[in-house]
């Protein structure tokens, strides 16, 4: 039996000895701690030379991974000293440690969907000392930070970017172990103060934080659930303590980026002196290619634990909102009295000047819980301008706001964006937006759709008017106008699974014929009729979708449709005005379906009843709690594959339809009561 001994200058209370197998030979390791004492730890390096097969030599500073090649080989020498004497290879695992980060991080990307790391915010409290896994992580997010200036020498600056981290370790770090930093803020209060508080602001700005393993405590120690609840927390051998105390401050995951294939945590000096000792070759043979092909070979994965016990994952969004009026812009307090003390004209340039301002983050949201166990976090970015201010000016107005909050949502550490309302009109509907921004996007087309139609099968269940029976298609007419455009075919195909005739009317009967032809073979089943004058059926409909793309032009004479008939109005501009509305109280027209999102979404009021969201933004949503970080719907062509499998996934991350919203907001069960009243009034009591 093989012998490995590590002789650690940690503490002695975490000193073990156990049997084992590794590469298919026994081995008995042992750990010693010698508590900081260098003589005993050369002392005892002495003593078991001969006697073990491979040594370790535990709970050293490692040298720098970037800076002068003086300060990064001061330790190398050190330890030459140390072990010139002794005969038996001793392994501090630095080898394994350089290749075993990129391993790990890479491991991890991958295991969890290609997109773990993703525009995550990292706060590396010592870039020096982990400069090779923060060029891995750069690969993943640019939204770094390292602390070294703060924590090493005092002064009150972080580095933003690997090129600062160059700099500072190249140039800066020479000259300012030369300067009274250190001494000057540890000894004058306010600064010491300072520099303790932005530490624990950009703690919890991150979302990811890598600790030393080195003087673990000593970064951390001072850390409350303020600083570190709910973040991931990455650093190496980390021990059952460490885990424990990490749990109490609430953090999601920790990643240990020295595997756990034996019994117990052991450091990475250890499992290279294993290595040492089953290959049976001198150390200065054993390459980097050795050690990951072992790392392959023997699954030496990173450790991922979760304190608490539940797999945690939280994911990050962002999402556009904008004023929908000038009347929106009065629920700031100041703009509102403003309103009320001068003349109209003050708030047409409030409404303008509003349009020329820069993004500006609305509300964080918290609390989305999917059943899966996948959480959402996010931010509500505003864009000032109203529709009237986005149509009266180019496109690339709107475009330049848009790739604005783009970059604010990825600084934030997005992974997808929303195009909300109107944002998603404007010009080519989120094409050259997508193109141009470093982050995903998707409008919120297809489950606002699906939302639609969604709420107007609700609407007629709770109408009552015509009788459904469950697994049954509803016997009632049902039609479509705008059947041939992107968002009308669509309609089309969901209503043929739900009714049992529907009616497609369309400006070219060319392009009836093909859709028609398209959907017989998904529903052969269901009756299909098609027409250029959509006039002539209006009044035998029971539901009437709008999907046309005439803004401005009158689509449907709302006078002729039936008493009780659900009319659903998707297209954007909206088919239907208010006044058309106003028309027919005996008739129920939707805007769209709101949807109520899992667990305990808090954030400020958008208009809606609490927990309940529009469409657009709940397909985002739906995007980051699958971890589909893509540019999913863009542009006018929606695809029927794509509302098909937002629904599908809304379903499965916990979405419900959550109300039918018109013209004036939400409909309440009363409103839809009264329009059934009215319309039985209207049959003549039938």
């Amino acid at each position: 039996m093989k012998q490995v001994v590590s002789i650690s200058l940690g503490p002695s209370g975490r000193d073990y000895e156990f049997e084992t197998e590794f590469l298919g030979q026994d081995f008995y390791i042992r750990r010693i701690g010698t508590d900081g004492s260098l003589e005993k730890a050369a002392d005892l390096l002495s003593l078991w030379d001969k006697e073990a097969d491979a040594m370790g030599l535990g709970h050293i500073r490692f040298p720098y991974d970037i800076g002068p090649e003086h300060l990064r080989q001061n330790l190398s020498e050190k330890l030459k000293k140390l072990t010139s004497r002794l005969r038996t290879p001793v392994m501090t695992g630095e080898n394994l440690r350089k290749v075993g980060h990129e391993w790990s991080f890479r491991h991890i990307q991958f295991k969890f969907g290609n997109n773990y790391f993703n525009n995550a915010k990292v706060l590396f409290l010592s870039g020096m000392t982990n400069y090779s896994m923060s060029k891995v992580m750069s690969e993943y997010t640019e939204n770094l930070t390292f602390a070294d200036p703060v924590l090493e020498n005092g002064i009150s600056k972080f580095l933003n970017s690997l090129n600062e981290l160059d700099l500072y370790a190249n140039q800066a770090h020479e000259v300012l172990k030369w300067l009274p930093g250190k001494q000057l803020s540890s000894s004058v209060i306010p600064l010491r103060k300072w520099n303790e508080y932005i530490i624990r602001k950009a703690m919890q700005k991150a979302n990811i934080i890598v600790v030393p393993y080195y003087d673990f405590y000593k970064y951390v120690e001072k850390c409350t659930i303020e600083e570190l609840g709910g973040k991931i927390v990455i650093s190496s051998t980390v021990y059952d303590d460490q885990i424990r105390f990490l749990k109490e401050r609430g953090v999601n995951v920790v990643i240990d980026s020295t595997p756990k294939i034996l019994r117990q945590v052991v450091g990475v000096n250890v499992l290279e002196a294993l290595i040492v000792a089953a290959l049976e070759k001198p150390p200065e043979e054993i390459t980097n290619d050795d050690f990951l092909e072992i790392i392959s070979e023997q699954r030496m994965d990173p450790r991922v634990v979760f304190p608490s016990g539940d797999s945690k994952r939280v994911n990050r969004f962002a999402f556009v909102i904008h004023p929908l009026s000038k009347e929106y812009l009065k629920k700031d307090k100041t703009v509102k009295y403003l309103s009320k003390v001068t003349p109209p004209a003050f708030m047409d340039a409030v409404e303008k000047v509003v349009a020329y301002a820069p993004p500006w983050v609305y509300s964080k949201v918290t609390g989305i819980k999917s059943p899966t166990g996948v959480e959402a976090e996010g931010w509500l970015i505003t864009v000032g301008g109203t529709p009237k201010q986005m149509m009266s000016h180019e496109p690339e107005f709107t475009y330049k706001r848009l790739l604005q909050a783009a970059k604010m949502a990825k600084r934030m550490g997005a992974q997808i964006m929303g195009l909300g309302a109107f944002t998603k009109v404007v010009g080519d509907s989120g094409v050259t937006v997508a193109k141009l921004a470093d982050i995903p996007i998707t409008t919120g087309n297809s489950y606002s759709a699906s939302g639609a139609l969604w709420a107007a099968a609700d609407a007629v269940r709770r109408i009552g008017l015509i009788q459904t029976e469950p697994g049954k298609k509803i016997k009632a007419k049902a039609m479509v106008m705008g059947a041939t455009g992107a968002i009308g075919s669509v309609c089309c195909r969901l209503l043929a699974y739900a009714f049992e005739e529907v009616y497609m009317a369309g400006r070219n009967m060319a392009k009836l014929l093909a859709l028609k032809e398209s959907i017989l073979t998904e529903t052969p089943e269901v009756k299909l009729y098609l027409s250029t004058r959509a006039d002539r059926f209006l009044p035998d409909m029971d539901v009437i979708v709008t999907a046309t793309s005439g803004a401005g032009k009158t689509v449907l004479d709302i006078t002729k449709v039936k008493p009780g008939c659900v009319i659903t109005d998707v297209a954007r501009p909206l088919d239907l005005s208010p006044e058309d509305v106003r028309k027919r109280p005996d008739v129920l027209v939707i805007e769209s379906g709101e949807i109520e999102l899992p667990g305990n979404p808090e954030m400020k009021s958008i208009g809606l009843p609490p927990r309940v969201v529009y469409a657009c933004l709940a397909e985002t949503i739906v995007l980051a709690l699958e971890g589909r970080f893509e540019n999913f719907t863009i542009g006018r062509d929606i695809e029927w594959q794509k509302v098909r499998e937002i629904y599908k996934m809304g379903l499965r991350h916990g979405m419900k339809l959550a109300a039918i919203s018109g013209v004036n907001g939400v409909f309440t069960d009363e409103d839809i009561a009264k329009v059934r009243q009215l319309a039985l009034e209207a049959r003549g009591g039938k």
